[in-house]
């Protein structure tokens, strides 16, 4: 059955030339035809359905890498090619090191060497051809699978992410983007709303334009190292309510799914990084709405100030372009990015994104090593409480809980 003003509201999300096939949304016969890799084309089903993601203990497999990435480097081809994209931050390796060919050690290594570098970006890889099911248990063996509460999945496997635009239609929907906004550059880091949000991310290239659809990456350990001493203490112990309710409610206006219900989370504004030992600003836009504590006046201007701190440092960023094969992956804890919206060609961009779980955002070392799930389970009964308490108290409040 094809999407239709009979079963609108999905007309307002999806094509008019999609299918409905056993009440999951398909892309059209056309779109499936002209992909190489149909096996990663998005679905949605509205059936799908999961429960609140509970709070679970977390190892970093990057605290197991070897320094010298001996493990990594046992995989690696005669004809090897890297280089660094900044000298502090991202790396590209050109040549000579098949992802899917690792080991659990040298897993590790990469962990470690995604976690020092920010993002690493490789080049001719065949991870994509080993189908989602392969994919799947390989990036688990980082932490397990983040499934996305109302974007679209291959078909059976909801733990991928899927970011697709559609063949031919580009220069419709750049208008359509840019009728209202001068540019449509989004930093964020991903579903910062969850408990525990991602740490090593991996962003597969299915289909890209020849040119265009770069994604831009900038690095929020040296936006906080480069803040004065006394900016940094006004920053850390300050928290920030992160919260998926606008997300929820445009996928539901737009005829979109919901896998899972809207939540709201705290976290600390100045995060520190189990591997690094270095502390992050945690910043997302879109998420991470107010500073705990403050007015809202004060607020807005604190996190306008560390937004435009961020996104306007060039000299803290870096800019991955996507050809055949190319697989990126980036420390979602200390890295914030931005698909580029600059093409016009009839191309489709297809990329995939794999999002392994890490550790519950805290402030410190000590909280790291002192955390456990079963008492922030119990932390998270007061989190309406929380929200509404007055900027004079909401401190206090915390301490009392334990937060």
């Amino acid at each position: 059955m094809s999407v239709s003003q009979t079963n609108v509201p999905a007309l307002i999300f999806f094509s008019k030339d999609d299918e409905i096939i056993n009440g999951v949304y398909n892309l059209s016969k056309r779109e499936k035809s002209h992909s190489n890799n149909p096996e990663w084309l998005p679905t949605w089903d509205p059936s799908q359905k999961y429960p609140k993601l509970l709070p679970f203990k977390h190892v970093d497999r990057g605290l197991f890498g070897d320094v010298e990435y001996q493990n990594l480097f046992e995989f690696a081809d005669d004809d090897l090619s890297y280089r660094p994209i900044t000298p502090k931050f991202g790396t590209e390796v050109k040549s000579g090191l098949q992802l899917s060919n690792l080991d659990d050690k040298a897993k590790d290594d990469l962990a470690l060497l995604v976690a020092k570098r920010g993002v690493v970006v490789f080049r001719n890889q065949d991870l994509k051809d080993k189908g989602p099911a392969f994919v799947k248990q390989w990036g688990e063996y980082f932490g397990p699978l983040h499934i996305h509460p109302t974007t679209g999945a291959p078909d059976g496997f909801p733990e991928f992410h899927v970011v697709y635009r559609r063949e031919g239609k580009n220069e419709d929907e750049n208008k359509l983007i840019f009728s209202n906004r001068v540019n449509a550059v989004v930093w964020h880091s991903d579903v910062t709303y969850e408990l525990q949000p991602p740490g090593i991310t991996a962003l597969i290239g299915i289909k890209t334009p020849e040119s265009g659809g770069d994604t831009t990456f900038a690095d929020t350990i040296e936006a906080y190292e480069r803040l004065s001493p006394q900016f940094q203490k006004i920053l850390d112990g300050l928290y920030v309510a992160h919260t998926s309710r606008e997300q929820a409610d445009d996928s539901r206006s737009r005829g979109g799914i919901e896998r899972r219900e809207a939540v709201d989370n705290i976290h600390p504004l100045v995060r520190w990084h189990p591997v690094l030992k270095k502390k992050i600003l945690f910043l997302q836009r879109g998420f991470g709405k107010r500073i705990l504590g403050l007015k809202i006046e004060e607020s807005d201007a604190l996190l306008k100030f560390l937004f435009n701190h961020v996104e306007s440092a060039q000299d803290l960023q870096l800019r991955a372009n996507w050809e055949e094969g190319t697989i990126v992956l980036w420390d979602n804890r200390r890295v914030v990015h931005s698909a580029i919206f600059d093409w016009n060609s009839t191309v489709a961009r297809h990329v995939v994104r794999l999002t392994p779980q890490a550790e519950r955002p805290v402030a410190s070392e000590e909280e790291y090593l002192n955390w456990d799930p079963e008492v922030e389970l119990k932390s998270q009964e007061h989190i309406d409480q929380i929200l509404k308490t007055p900027p004079a108290e909401i401190y206090e409040l915390l301490k009392s809980l334990k937060i």
